[in-house]
This record gives structure tokens, sequence and C-alpha cells, in this order.
């Protein structure tokens, strides 16, 4: 597996496998399965709902807790000093761990500054080996970057495809010393990416699949990437990536595919911003029935 090495020295897989979306009941054999293929990187979030069951995956793999990299995320409804802090040990608690190995904060709103001062609070303390954000455009990563220096943010995962590459940003992180993460790498399937005839292409030069040429051209441009399957077969088939090499041509061929536009929301816009605050509400309801249904 190739590493990356972070701001702080801390070295993390640069393939990682990410639970957004898998149900709570398929959570914990998908990071199994995952982990037995050879995934060390396991990336989940508070808003995801399944801390819980990936950390019995951790508790149940038979692998060391130091050769895995465990990632979670800080929901909004989280933010401020306090509430961050206490969040980041019940999560903590859910995945069964004395320690994370990197904690982010998932979007960029609300009192993310309070947020983060609590982040710098538990790195310090050596709860968490490495902070940093997600889903923060330049100009918002370059605020925190210049004016809470205390800690520079290791990491900032942001939606990274072929039609949303990312070059600019990538460059302005660069610039920061922050290291780019991506989600989303196939963009869910939306607009033909399996089928894509420019991929498809290159993919068969090497008989590979247009999904294992997209996670190589974010490897070979030193891009952390995190992918997604509840099926062991595309798992193994994404992790098999480093057997081959795009060459600069391919390279070059693929950035024609770039539109520069999110597949799925723009930050800036205010009816989007309003979404993430109903996220919040919904967030709270869900979490309020759970509690009922514990009762009974």
């Amino acid at each position: 597996m190739q590493h990356v090495t972070l701001n702080n020295g801390v070295e993390m897989p640069i393939l990682g496998f990410g639970v957004y979306q898998i149900p709570q009941e398929e959570t914990k054999h998908a990071v199994l399965d995952a982990i037995d293929v050879g995934y060390r990187s396991i990336d989940t979030a508070q808003s995801y709902f399944n801390e819980k069951e990936v950390g019995e995956a951790i508790a149940e793999c038979g692998v060391a807790r130091e050769e895995l990299f465990i990632t979670t995320k800080i929901w909004i409804e989280n933010y401020g000093y306090e509430k961050c802090k206490a969040s980041v040990l019940e999560s903590m608690e859910k995945l069964g761990v004395d320690y994370i190995d990197l904690v982010l904060l998932h979007q960029p709103f609300a009192d993310y500054y309070g947020a983060y001062r609590a982040l710098e609070e538990l790195y310090e303390e050596g709860l968490i080996r490495a902070i940093g954000v997600s889903n923060f455009y330049p100009d918002r990563l370059t605020d925190i970057c210049l004016f809470e220096r205390k800690v520079i943010p290791a990491i900032n995962q942001v939606e990274t495809n072929p039609l949303n590459a990312q070059y600019d940003a990538q460059e302005n992180m660069k610039k920061h010393g922050v290291q780019i993460a991506a989600w989303a790498p196939f963009g869910e399937g939306m607009q033909g990416m399996f089928t894509n005839e420019t991929l498809v292409g290159i993919g068969r030069k090497y008989d590979k699949t247009a999904a294992q040429v997209i996670l190589r051209w974010l490897i070979q441009r030193q891009i952390v990437v995190l992918c997604k399957s509840t099926h062991k077969e595309r798992i193994a088939e994404n992790f098999d990536v480093f057997d081959f090499e795009l060459s600069d041509e391919d390279m070059d061929e693929i950035i024609s595919l770039d539109t520069s536009s999110s597949l799925f929301f723009d930050h800036y816009d205010p009816e989007m911003v309003e979404w993430f605050d109903e996220m919040v509400e919904v967030r709270k309801k869900q979490q309020r029935a759970d509690l009922e249904q514990k009762k009974w």
C-alpha cells in the first residue's frame, strides 16, 4: 500500500474504504471484507450513523489497531468548542478506540472556528493523531489556515473525480501544506462515469475498468482517495490499482474531462446552505426516534 505523509509527519494510506450511505446492518460486514482485502484506512462520519458498526468491525477484524487508520467527521450540529469536544469523545466510544487517527470538520458552516479549536486541543492531548476539514472551498481553507495558525489542517476532503478534478483547489492546498483527499471519486456513476469513452479506452490498454483508471489517476496525482462498495468482488477490484501506471498522455487526456463543477452541490448557493440546516434537524429527529426505539 502506498502512503502519503501528512504535514505533521503522520503516514496515511493513499487508498481508503468509505462507508457513506452503507446501512448500519451492512456496515460491519463491508468493513470486515475491506480489511480482509487489504484496506487499512476506514472513513466514517457522525452523520453516517454507522460509527458503532465500524467499531465492531475494528474489534473483530484481527488486525492490530496501530495498523489501521480510522477517520471520522464532526457534523454541523456538534460545532462550537464544547459540543465538538464532547462529540469526539462520543465518537471514540462508538468506535471502541482510545484514539482516532484523523478527525475532520464535515462542512464549512456554523461555528467551525470553535469546533476546530476543540480538535486542536484533543490533538495536543494525543486523542487525535491528525485534524482537518472537509468540503472547504479554497477561500474557506485559506481562511482557517491563515487565521487559525495553531495547527494547520492536515487534510481537506473534497469531491474529486474526472468531471470535477479540483486542479486549482489542489494547488491551493499544496500552498498551505494541506493534503487533498477525494470523496465521490466515481461521482456515484453519474453522467456515465463508468462508461465514459475516454476512461474505458484508457482502461483497455491496461486491462482495467474505468473505475480502476479513475483511482489510478487520483493516486498518481498524490490524492488520498476513498471508495465504497458492499460487494467484496468490487471492493477487491477497487484495491487492485497498484500494478499499473497511467502514462503522461493518459493523464493529459483525462484533464479534458474536467468541467470544474460539482456533480452534487454548491456550498455558495444559499438554498444549499438552507438544505444543510434542514439536515441538522432531520438528524436530530432521527436520533430522538432511535432513542425512543431503544426504550422499547
